[in-house]
């Protein structure tokens, strides 16, 4: 039977990798650094952050909004965003499905010439 993660505060772990917990519906990452480059929606799956340090700034269809340390954003599938770090680094922790983590570790993969048809195989579309 799985375990329970209980994390109080998220740190990077003593060997370099920040804590992460995985179970079969969602998955919580620590994570830094700026969102694709490009304009995307998932159409079957939400996603949400919740900033720890630092500012995001999420770009929507029809505006961008700054998320300092202490927000979080919740976007539901079928919502067109991307998202980056504003005024230097930030730190937050990611709440996504298994299948968008599926799909963030394909595009690290691939070649960016392929980033449109590895987001069609997660029912995911890059539209900018």
């Amino acid at each position: 039977m799985p375990e329970p993660t209980i994390i109080s505060g998220f740190q990077v772990r003593g060997d370099g990798e920040p804590t992460s917990a995985t179970g079969a519906s969602f998955e919580v990452h620590e994570w830094h650094g700026s969102g694709p480059p490009y304009m995307h929606v998932h159409h079957s799956d939400d996603e949400a952050w919740h900033v720890l340090d630092g500012t995001l700034t999420f770009k929507f269809a029809d505006r961008e909004v700054d998320a300092p340390a202490g927000t979080t954003v919740f976007v539901p599938a079928g919502v067109a965003h991307t998202y980056y770090e504003k005024d230097g680094p930030a730190r937050y922790l990611i709440i996504l499905t298994p299948r968008l983590s599926a799909l963030i570790s394909a595009l690290h993969a691939a070649p960016f010439a392929e980033h449109a048809a590895v987001s069609r195989q997660f029912d995911s579309e890059i539209l900018s």
